[in-house]
């Protein structure tokens, strides 16, 4: 059986087991005994007990698990599914935000365009990538990239994963509304198809600003509302005591945004999340986009963005009867 790394509180009788296991062992090497119906007897505990701890966790608990320092970003996700790829720079206009990777590239012989955040895994990084979180620039740089790839007829895929768009003052001053804004009235009509994934945080407008497409789906321990649990708490209740009560109000899990028709689907995560087999969550992802983009390449233009508006104009209409 595949070690699980445990890494939060709520993990806690998995991580006991596994620390049983290793004093089991440790006693067999020193004993020369024969304890492999105890380690059998253990190892089934730990099977059971992951199945039963990942397949109910709380909404708090899947932000946490969004949030691991080892969980794979877009970068990760490139290499896993891409036979190559070729980043592109710059929104032509202020300069190229690190946040935000693009470029072409090749799945199984098909060239698209991929987009996504990301954060970094380091301190280094996360300043040098601004911790995923966006500029203007970025999202006009995005926007630059899907008009190439309509121009050359090529689809386009996005990996959100965001604490959200950046809020500093410098932001605001150079339109950071407004070009997320202009994403979203783009993206609704570009003429290729468009496959997005929440493969982390999917906060606010800044997760928004790759959002739209003709297939939307989430990572099973992922996250996606307009805002997050920390901020909601803050705002409600003046502090930060109550993200996890905010995080079940919020209803912003995978299980929830499907319920809630907001999403397409939910792609299953290895036991434990996507950071305990980055190279598995990168072969189900890939999997995913061949499957989708084989149809949704066959359907005529016009069919193809008027589904895109239905689907987004129909979220949150209530038709009483």
């Amino acid at each position: 059986m595949e070690q699980i790394k445990t890494s939060f509180d709520f993990e806690k009788p998995l991580a006991d087991l596994m620390q049983q296991i290793e004093k089991v062992k440790q006693v067999a090497d020193k004993t020369k005994v024969d304890m492999s119906a105890t380690l059998a007897e253990l190892e089934e505990k730990v099977a059971n007990t992951s199945k039963s701890l990942y397949s109910n966790l709380t909404g708090w608990q899947k932000v946490q698990m969004s949030r691991h320092a080892e969980r794979p970003q877009t970068l990760d996700y490139i290499n896993f599914i891409c036979d190559d790829f070729i980043e592109m720079h710059g929104d032509r206009t202020v300069k190229d935000d690190k946040a935000i990777i693009g470029g072409f590239a090749s799945i199984d012989g098909q060239t698209v365009m991929i987009i996504g955040h990301q954060k970094g895994k380091n301190t280094k990084e996360r300043q040098f990538r601004n911790f995923g979180m966006a500029n203007p620039e970025g999202y006009r740089k995005a926007l630059r990239l899907m008009r190439l790839a309509e121009k050359f007829n090529k689809p386009v895929i996005s990996f959100i994963d965001t604490m959200g768009a950046y809020p500093g003052l410098e932001a605001e001053e150079r339109g950071q509304g407004e070009a997320i804004a202009r994403n979203l009235l783009e993206m609704s009509v570009l003429k290729v198809p468009i496959l997005c994934f929440v493969v982390g945080e999917g906060a606010s407008g800044g997760a928004l600003g790759i959002g739209i497409g003709d297939k939307v789906y989430m990572l099973e321990h992922t996250w996606y509302s307009v805002i997050s649990p920390e901020s909601c708490s803050s705002i409600l209740w003046r502090s930060w005591d109550f993200k996890e009560k905010a995080a079940e109000c919020l209803k912003l899990t995978s299980d929830d945004m499907f319920k809630n028709k907001l999403i397409d689907g939910i792609v299953k995560e290895p036991l434990g999340g996507a950071h305990q087999n980055p190279e598995l969550m990168g072969e189900t992802l890939k999997k995913q986009i061949v499957k989708d983009l084989k149809e949704l390449t066959k359907l005529d233009t016009d069919k193809l963005i008027a589904t895109r508006i239905d689907k987004f104009c129909a979220m949150g209409v209530v038709v009483e009867g």
